[in-house]
């Protein structure tokens, strides 16, 4: 945004007097060469005004009524530059004609009043204007967001729902949350299924750890990190994929999906292949076929496991194609 300074040019010092003229029927038989005269001193300056009963000489003014029956007539104004020591004497303003007071309703008892304002105009010496720079552009903090809804999950201040599965581990959550992450929480809590009213719902086949796992990633959009060994972070990666895929959450399907496609080895290539084709992975059902369908040694070790077991009773079309790919490679 574009930076708006101030900086002042001149300085304004202004004085206002009033100056009674008393006995006008005497002073009207003054000669054209007598003045009535005034000075005073606005800022160091000494100004003087001179005149007859038809005109005053000051930088600006009015006649005024001072029992206030009359609005104070119009100003009249004139200016001059004067140098700094210059005597100054002011221009002329002319206010009312002789032969119009006694009739303007200014004249009181014999006697007039003129409003008379001094404005002294200053430039101030030495006023450097600052050149417009661009705004400094100070960097921002990161995104708490995270780890904002990652404490709220943590300390489940305001939940309104509560999770409890099969191990009878409990699960407080918030439903605003949870259905603005995933369509089948928008639907159970805020369209006409019957979760709509609840304030628990069972969870069924599903790992604690896994569904803990899956909140922890709807709050802070991050899959959290398995410090254990390989088979087990395996192991939490299938079951984390079943939940994603479960609940709509794409994005941490195919973040499990590319954990297993990077870690297939002869003991879970089966049981991988199975899981990716349950759950419609093709990038991981393609890595698995073509992992077991390397090299005769691979498929005879795989053909070998428990997994490969599962493989046939579940998914007898799947081992078809891997039977092909295995002949297509000359295995």
């Amino acid at each position: 945004m574009e930076d708006q300074g101030r900086t002042n040019l001149t300085e304004a010092v202004r004085s206002v007097q009033l100056l009674k003229i008393d006995g006008y029927c005497a002073a009207t038989a003054m000669d054209y060469s007598e003045f009535i005269k005034s000075s005073w001193n606005v800022d160091g300056h000494e100004f003087e005004t001179i005149g007859r009963l038809w005109v005053v000489h000051v930088l600006s003014g009015r006649l005024v009524d001072p029992s206030g029956n009359r609005d104070p007539s119009v100003e009249r104004s004139a200016s001059r530059a004067f140098e700094s020591r210059e005597k100054c004497s002011s221009s002329e303003v002319f206010l009312l004609k002789t032969e119009d007071v006694a009739s303007s309703g200014y004249l009181v008892n014999d006697s007039l009043t003129l409003q008379c304002t001094i404005t002294v105009l200053k430039e101030l010496p030495g006023v450097v204007i600052p050149a417009v720079s661009e705004a400094v552009a100070l960097p921002l903090p990161s995104s708490g967001l995270q780890r904002d809804l990652g404490e709220l999950l943590q300390g489940q201040t305001g939940a309104d729902i509560t999770f409890v599965l099969e191990s009878g581990e409990r699960f407080p959550a918030h439903k605003a949350i949870l259905a603005a992450r995933s369509p089948v929480f928008m639907a159970e809590f805020f369209g006409h299924m019957n979760e709509r009213s609840s304030e628990c719902v069972r969870i069924e086949d599903m790992e604690a750890a896994a569904f803990k796992a899956m909140l922890h990633f709807i709050y802070t959009n991050s899959a959290p990190e398995v410090d254990e060994e390989y088979r087990a972070a395996a192991t939490m990666a299938q079951h984390l994929l079943v939940a994603a895929d479960r609940y709509g959450l794409d994005r941490l399907k195919l973040i499990c999906e590319g954990k297993l496609a990077d870690g297939i080895v002869i003991d879970t290539a089966a049981a991988t292949l199975v899981l990716a084709e349950q759950h419609n992975c093709s990038l991981l059902k393609a890595k698995c076929v073509d992992f077991i369908s390397r090299s005769r040694e691979t498929l005879d070790a795989v053909l070998a496991t428990d997994g490969y077991k599962h493989l046939v009773e579940s998914c007898p079309l799947v081992l078809t194609e891997l039977l092909k790919a295995a002949h297509g490679r000359g295995n």
